[in-house]
């Protein structure tokens, strides 16, 4: 019996004003709480999470359900599998209640899985520091629990990017399956990322696309694809299991309704079952069934992204490497700034699909591309992006008053000890906590106070530091804290 897995990934981006630079909204004033409304066209946004509602996720929830339901008490029961992204929970809550209602129906029906993701659909896995994926998996996973009542144990990265060190972090915090795509072995095989005992599971990107992108292709020379047809396909393929994965508005969106896609979804189910060797499973059931076949070690990321099935859709062009590198160096300043509404616009930021909209090559990629861009064309996505990325790190700055380079803290050369502070008040936090022997070594060789005078700019406040070199353990402790908290009132 071969094991069919249907997963699909359900994701809206959260779109920027395309006019904000063009309209000179940089650096305007902003009322507290107000920010995200200075950045993000929530007008757009909700008009078009509600007109895809309509075409997609509501008429779609509804034949899943119908059928989840019509094989209920079979032998061999309907089972989907679901890939939340954080952000598009939340304007299902913001939007269309009725939307996150009919999944909630779904899910109730005990036949459905909700697999885990980052909650802001980022590149956070590919960050050298790699704090904010654990961190953005952790806002997922409470709330999965908040909305299901469920604790996922399958993970699906930002469109599958894979590779062993997002096996061995995903391990680390207790999933027991990983999605990635099937170029990396056959995908109708379970297999053992390396150096973990997680359960590897791969998307057959063929038979997957033969629906998300082939189905209405009229040059196709399988065209029309039939569910009888589809499901004879996959009687005939060989392997413990076949993992279909794709968009969930691939249903209505994507495939429009004359195009007969949900005709296809509702025969799909019956024709599949009918066969004596198929059977549908969720990926949790499919990693604890099976054995692993092999061992697989991917050092390069791996996605479903384009032909390249890598990160150039995200990362192929200088553009969008500026602005990944600009938005990744802006992490420490704000999360030092202990400010809530400047991390949410941050995290914001980090949504994969702002430099997917960058992309510069052509062909068939780049019309997938042109398809899914609000913007005329990746410059003006660009532009608008770096802008943004600007004016948020001008308020960072107003808000700490951010030195121009970090101060790092070490208990000798190549000694670091991973404390890391870019204004006054995070130099403060790290004084209370950080090793004596630290704060010793950099007081012997004026490391702070060179900082203060040359980085954060501060010649009164280097001035009263520079005398303390006398001064060690608790009492040099003290001195510092004491200094460095009447400047802090000083300036408030």
């Amino acid at each position: 019996m071969t094991d069919v897995s249907l997963c699909f990934e359900v994701h809206q981006p959260v779109r920027l004003k395309k006019g904000f630079f063009w309209e000179g909204l940089p650096l305007r004033k902003v009322a507290s709480g107000h920010l995200k409304d200075s950045y993000f066209d929530d007008q757009e946004n909700r008009r078009i999470f509600n007109r895809i509602s309509s075409k997609c996720y509501l008429p779609t929830n509804r034949i899943i359900l119908d059928e989840i339901k019509r094989f209920e008490n079979a032998e061999k029961p309907f089972k989907v599998a679901y890939s939340f992204s954080g952000v598009f929970l939340d304007q299902c809550r913001r939007h269309n209640p009725e939307v996150l209602e009919s999944f909630v129906s779904l899910i109730n029906t005990d036949k459905v899985e909700v697999m885990e993701q980052t909650y802001y659909h980022s590149l956070a896995s590919l960050y050298e520091d790699k704090q904010e994926f654990f961190e953005e998996v952790k806002m997922h996973r409470e709330l999965i629990w908040d909305t299901f009542g469920l604790k996922p144990t399958t993970f699906e990265n930002t469109e599958l990017l894979y590779n062993d060190q997002i096996a061995q972090m995903v391990e680390s915090l207790g999933y027991k399956a990983i999605f990635a795509e099937g170029v990396i072995a056959d995908p109708n095989y379970v297999y053992k990322p390396s150096g973990t005992e997680l359960s590897l599971l791969l998307r057959n990107y063929q038979l997957t696309d033969d629906v998300g992108f082939r189905f209405s292709a009229t040059w196709w020379k399988e065209y029309p694809l039939t569910a009888d047809k589809y499901s004879n396909w996959l009687s005939s393929t060989e392997g413990q299991c076949i993992n279909l994965f794709c968009d969930y508005e691939t249903f209505g969106e994507h495939q429009w309704p004359e195009t007969g896609i949900f005709e296809f979804l509702k025969a799909l189910p019956g024709d599949i079952l009918k066969k004596q060797n198929l059977s549908f499973a969720l990926p949790s059931e499919i990693a604890a069934k099976n054995k692993a076949v092999k061992e697989i070690s991917i050092q390069d990321p791996v996605s479903w992204a384009d032909l390249e099935r890598d990160t150039s859709c995200w990362l192929g062009n200088a553009l969008q490497w500026a602005c990944y590198t600009y938005e990744k160096r802006l992490e420490a300043p704000v999360k030092e700034s202990l400010d809530q509404e400047l991390l949410d616009v941050w995290r914001t930021l980090g949504l994969s699909d702002h430099l997917y909209y960058m992309f510069t090559w052509g062909g068939g990629a780049g019309e997938v591309h042109s398809y899914f861009s609000p913007y005329s064309n990746a410059y003006d996505a660009a532009v608008t992006f770096f802008a943004v990325l600007s004016d948020l790190h001008f308020r960072v700055k107003e808000r700490l008053r951010l030195a121009d380079e970090p101060f790092k803290f070490s208990t000798g050369i190549d000694q670091p000890t991973g404390d890391v502070a870019w204004s006054l008040e995070a130099l403060h936090r790290a004084l209370a906590k950080v090793d004596i022997k630290s704060i010793e070594y950099h007081s012997e060789n004026g490391d702070l106070t060179n900082w203060t005078r040359t980085s954060l700019g501060d010649e009164l406040l280097a001035d009263k530091l520079e005398g303390l070199g006398d001064l060690q353990g608790g009492r040099l402790r003290r001195r510092l804290l004491k200094i460095i908290e009447s400047s802090l009132k000083g300036r408030s």
